[in-house]
């Protein structure tokens, strides 16, 4: 159920039959306050200069023309130039009714369906995961979720760094030191294997002969030499063990079967760069393979040059995302790209996506999508990072918020056994850190703050968690089998019609979300939905009520409600509670 959309479409067809040629959206936004209706037209005026016809003369023609108005208890007029929208209970009391019996809340599939790749998270091998990480996890998650539920073939995609100079310093730091019967025996962490790429790192930069035997064990691994792809191996899959328990902690649905690292691409490159040779779209200059962009200009106003092969035959970032979008199209047939990674990869992936669609390797239907998020500020407004200046690992950053979560829960309750104590304060820390990051537009950068996030007030994850837990609690509480009630809701007071709209405005939200990956807008109509219960809850008597209509009408709304939230909070990855 879309409101917005069922009034937008029908004042859109009034419009028509006033000017056949009339072709400009109407934009309809929730009234804020009762007296100006539940919805409003937000751009009459817009209109009116567009038909030259004057605001409330247009206002009295669209009434006369408009259709289904079983909707609308009473459409009105005011000045300047806004239509004020009352919607009518008895049509609110129906359309109740399907997310009431359907355990999708009677959000339809999306048709024609579409396979999308969404390519999220994207940790590098031999690092841990650190905060940096946490947006593209989470943000990335929801998206898949939500397209899922749709019922879009989501494809998830790991892009994970395996590949490249770093692996040529590892090996040759690991061969040089003696480590690699270490990491043969897995006595090597990944902690360990982070200080060794500092290291080799340092040497790298400082050492010409490590540096040139470094690149010598790239080529080999990129040619396949069994020696170095063993020991690549064996750095990948440690690094990928500790982050798939990262991902189950934060409940996210990525899995090993996801990872479709730089190295799945290694065997395409070699004729990538052939065939782009031979189709003159490349070409080599100074022993390196380049593509020169007209799309892209230097300092200077040149055509940019993108290197897709060095001089040592070495392959580049580039080549790889070339040959990405190339595989993505012609062996997963995908429709559309969603990228989540940082904003300064934008024009690199740009460039690529220019090659492939010039070398014909995409198709131009092919959607590309890049979603691009701030950052994580301290309250100083820096990045967000420990008193020593080091980047937070993410399982730190995790721990701490379980710690934190269960020490608050074991103050509100002293004698709750350890064993849901450990498991309850696991749910409420992991979801207060999502829910924090998520609630925030994903376009700009937001402070961390440990207080307001394990607040059981305002938008955090808290306290959408308790409105939800206390919805629970209400219903054991009656002795109506709340689940099979026939009748219809009864909406008489205010706060029950608040509360009915806002449920039945949970497919906008969806919609939303699927087509620009804005999970804080979820996070947003959660809120507002808790709030709105809690409204109704302290304005209307629901175990209580005199009459058993009234009774039973309220709890088949508070069940909608508890419903709607436990739906909004999986979609986000967020687990909920029965008692808090």
């Amino acid at each position: 159920m879309n409101i917005k959309y069922i009034i937008k479409k029908n004042i859109e067809q009034a419009l028509i039959k006033i000017n056949s040629n009339y072709n400009y959206k109407v934009l309809i936004i929730s009234s804020k306050k009762i007296e100006f209706g539940h919805y409003q037209v937000d751009n009459l005026i817009k209109i009116s200069s567009i038909l030259k016809i004057e605001p409330y003369k247009l206002f009295q023609k669209i009434i006369n023309h408009i259709e289904k108005k079983n909707i609308y208890k009473k459409i009105i007029f005011s000045h300047p130039g806004f239509i004020n929208i009352f919607i009518k209970n008895e049509w609110l009391s129906e359309k109740l009714e399907i997310p009431f019996i359907s355990s999708r809340l009677g959000i339809k599939y999306i048709y024609p369906k579409k396979n999308i790749v969404v390519d999220y998270s994207s940790p590098n091998i031999a690092k841990e995961m650190h905060v940096g990480h946490l947006r593209s996890t989470i943000i990335g998650d929801v998206t898949v979720r939500i397209l899922e539920f749709l019922g879009q073939k989501v494809i998830r995609a790991n892009h994970i760094g395996d590949w490249g100079t770093q692996f040529g310093m590892l090996i040759a730091y690991l061969e040089d030191n003696k480590l690699l019967k270490k990491l043969k025996k897995n006595l090597l962490s990944l902690k360990d294997l982070e200080k060794i790429y500092c290291q080799s790192k340092k040497k790298y930069d400082s050492n010409e002969l490590f540096s040139k035997k470094s690149r010598e064990f790239v080529v080999k691994l990129q040619n396949g030499d069994q020696y170095c792809c063993s020991i690549w191996k064996k750095l990948v899959s440690i690094t990928m063990l500790e982050n798939y328990k990262i991902y189950k902690k934060l409940n996210v649905t990525l899995e090993k079967k996801h990872t479709m690292g730089e190295s799945l691409y290694n065997p395409m490159l070699p004729k990538v760069v052939e065939d782009l040779k031979k189709q003159k779209i490349a070409i080599e200059k100074n022993g390196a393979t380049i593509v020169f962009l007209d799309e892209f200009k230097n300092r200077i106003g040149d055509s940019m040059g993108v290197i897709i092969q060095k001089k040592d035959k070495g392959f580049l970032y580039s080549t790889t995302d070339i040959a990405c979008f190339k595989y993505r199209y012609q062996n997963l047939h995908a429709d559309r790209i969603i990228y989540y990674t940082d904003s300064r990869q934008y024009q690199h992936l740009l460039q690529s996506w220019t090659i492939a669609k010039k070398a014909n390797y995409i198709s131009k239907r092919l959607l590309l999508e890049h979603h691009t998020f701030g950052m994580m500020l301290s309250k100083n407004k820096r990045p967000f990072k420990t008193r020593d200046g080091d980047t937070i690992k993410l399982s730190d950053l995790l721990n701490e918020s379980i710690n934190r979560a269960t020490n608050l829960i074991k103050k509100k309750k002293p004698n709750l056994c350890k064993k849901k104590l450990i498991k309850l304060g696991k749910i409420i820390g992991i979801s207060a850190v999502k829910y924090s990051d998520l609630s925030k537009n994903r376009n700009t950068n937001y402070i961390f703050d440990w207080n307001k996030m394990l607040s059981f007030e305002g938008n955090t994850a808290p306290y959408i968690q308790y409105a939800y837990t206390r919805i629970i609690s209400i219903l054991k509480k009656s002795t109506i089998p709340f689940h099979k009630i026939k009748m219809k809701i009864i909406l008489n007071e205010e706060s029950e019609i608040n509360l009915a709209i806002k449920i039945l405005e949970f497919e906008e939200i969806i919609l939303l979300i699927a087509k620009n990956g804005t999970p804080h807008v979820m996070c947003k109509y959660l809120y507002q939905l808790s709030t709105y219960f809690s409204n109704f809850y302290e304005n209307c008597s629901i175990l209580f009520s005199e009459k058993i209509k009234i009774r039973k009408s309220r709890l088949k709304l508070s069940f909608l409600t508890a419903k709607t939230i436990k739906k909004g909070l999986n979609l986000l990855g967020i687990k909920t509670v029965k008692k808090m």
